[in-house]
């Protein structure tokens, strides 16, 4: 079984890249690779323009930070955090200054001389990013690192992550499943699958305009149509639910359908609509008006539209 087949592509130097996929895709094994943990078994990896196939991982300019964090709970922060730098053999004074810049740097500034077990699951997350990053790498490879974090401290992390990787400009190649982390920290983003990649794009490219179907279902929620032969994406932000007397935009797409359902979701609700030509659609509209307000469209008629620049056609 192959885990990862004909992969080629170019992460530039400084840039947020992210491999997304689900389980088993092979974007873990990539960063494997990629850090010298697993040997391709054809092909080369170039860090830097310098072809690094063949050696270890201690002999790559990488670091790698993990979702369990892998520190040393008999050590304190400071000591988890220079433990690179005192392999290494830097001096004392030299490696105080530069654990003092990386504190600053994840924001844990006076926490020092603290142990891992006493602090939360995010500041144990900064102190792992700290220790990796201190060493000042080509590429730091972070494989779910957020993964262990509950919702709320995993989207304040996700900023953080972004915000500490334009400050020390690494290259910072990142592994994920979550959809929403990529968007919204990734420079450009890898969508794999059964270890291929579908479509290397920015977040809008991959989120506006997927390449395959697979891009389009896995990156939120997609309608896929089919009108003359022609499979094409509309996303269900995107269509409006025309009042009874309204008029759609010159040009716009109409279909009838109705309301099968109802789905509230906090900030916006969901409708599955079921066209009266077959096809079943979900549109999204923004909570607006009062909470129980949406379940008047449970089982109404409606009519959906949407506009040409509002879809995009599968390769």
């Amino acid at each position: 079984m192959v885990a990862v087949a004909g992969v080629d592509l170019v992460i530039d130097e400084g840039e947020f890249f992210t491999l997304l996929g689900p389980s088993g895709s092979g974007k873990t094994t990539l960063l494997r690779m990629i850090a010298g943990f697993e040997r391709p078994d054809a092909g080369r990896i170039e860090l830097g323009g310098r072809d690094v196939t063949s050696l270890p991982p201690h002999l790559r300019n990488t670091n790698t930070v993990f979702q369990d964090y892998a520190l040393f709970p008999h050590m304190s922060v400071a000591d988890n955090i220079g433990y690179g730098l005192r392999i290494k053999g830097v001096p004392s004074t030299e490696r105080r200054r530069r654990v003092e810049r990386a504190l600053q740097m994840v924001r844990l500034t006076g926490l020092g001389q603290r142990r891992p077990n006493q602090l939360s699951g995010g500041q144990r997350q900064r102190v792992a990013l700290a220790r990796a990053a201190i060493n000042e790498p080509e590429v730091l490879l972070l494989d779910e690192p957020l993964g262990a974090l509950d919702l709320k401290l995993r989207q304040e992390m996700q900023i953080e992550l972004k915000q500490i990787q334009k400050e020390v400009g690494i290259t910072f190649i990142y592994v994920t499943h979550d959809q929403e982390e990529a968007l919204t920290m990734s420079d450009r983003v890898a969508v794999m699958s059964n270890g291929l990649i579908e479509q290397i794009g920015t977040p809008v490219d991959v989120y506006e305009r997927p390449a395959t179907e697979f891009v389009a279902g896995f990156i939120g929620i997609s309608n896929v149509l089919v009108r003359d032969g022609v499979r094409f994406v509309v996303r269900p932000e995107k269509i409006r639910m025309l009042a009874d007397s309204e008029v759609p935009e010159p040009g716009a797409h109409v279909e009838p359908g109705t309301v099968e359902e109802v789905v509230y979701v906090g900030m916006s609700t969901r409708y599955v609509v079921r066209l009266d030509r077959g096809e079943q659609l979900v549109a999204v509209r923004q909570n607006m008006d009062a909470a129980g307000d949406a379940q008047r469209f449970q089982g109404r008629p409606v009519r959906l539209a949407w506009t040409a620049d509002h879809t995009y056609v599968l390769d």
